[in-house]
């Protein structure tokens, strides 16, 4: 049976967090406040670099943002973003990794708790077909509501909504002889615990001790880590 490949997103296969990224593009373009909005969007982001966020509280604030405006103007906006800001910094190493997987015949998925919207065209861009992440609601015009789906994908999060994709295809993680997830940080010692090949990926320093202290290889795929 093929092997299990999971890798978080945000400075795991990307040097950069594509929420708080997606947050700074619109207030650069003028699409919400550019003072108020930054204030708040890093503070939530300082809040998750010190495993304090509220991904509950982070989400309704992501998601009541994308309910501002109409989808059309939405998904302009992130094609703009895309070609600006995530495709510059998707390299080669990330991409050379998902690859030597793929050759494996391993099964691949991206697992992130920033939401379906954001990282979708992301996944696409990295030829990852699973993608699992924060689900927004819809209206029927294809609008969002600001409300979230279900649990956040964060923290045991992570590990719910995994066990939950592998069941949703008559699996579960010990189907497979090797279960790899690839992470950066503190906030995904969950869901490293329970595969059996935890990576360390461009970690920051809390999960770098932890992952030194348990005997987790360290990987380093960008050289500004």
């Amino acid at each position: 049976m093929r092997n299990l490949a999971l890798f978080d997103l945000d400075h795991t296969l990307l040097p950069l967090d594509s929420d708080y990224e997606w947050g700074q593009f619109l207030a650069r373009i003028g699409a919400v406040d550019p003072v108020e909005f930054a204030k708040r969007n890093t503070e939530f982001f300082t809040q998750y670099q010190a495993g304090t966020l509220d991904p509950v509280e982070y989400l309704e604030f992501a998601l009541g943002t994308l309910a501002q405006f109409p989808r059309s103007q939405l998904d302009e906006w992130h094609r703009q973003f895309m070609a600006e800001v995530i495709e510059p910094a998707i390299f080669p190493a990330a991409r050379a990794l998902l690859q030597r997987h793929r050759d494996s015949g391993d099964l691949l998925a991206i697992i992130t708790a920033t939401n379906q919207f954001v990282t979708e065209p992301i996944a696409r861009a990295l030829e990852v077909d699973n993608l699992i992440a924060a689900m927004p609601e819809k209206a029927p015009d294809g609008s969002f509501t600001g409300r979230l789906l279900g649990k956040p994908t964060s923290g045991e999060g992570k590990v719910a909504h995994t066990k939950s994709w592998l069941a949703s295809m008559g699996k579960s993680l010990s189907d497979f002889d090797k279960s790899h997830f690839y992470s950066d940080s503190h906030n995904d010692i969950p869901l490293l615990t329970v595969v059996t090949h935890p990576i360390a990926t461009n970690p920051n320093a809390r999960l770098k001790a932890h992952a030194i202290a348990q005997g987790w290889p360290l990987l380093q795929l960008f050289d500004d880590y």
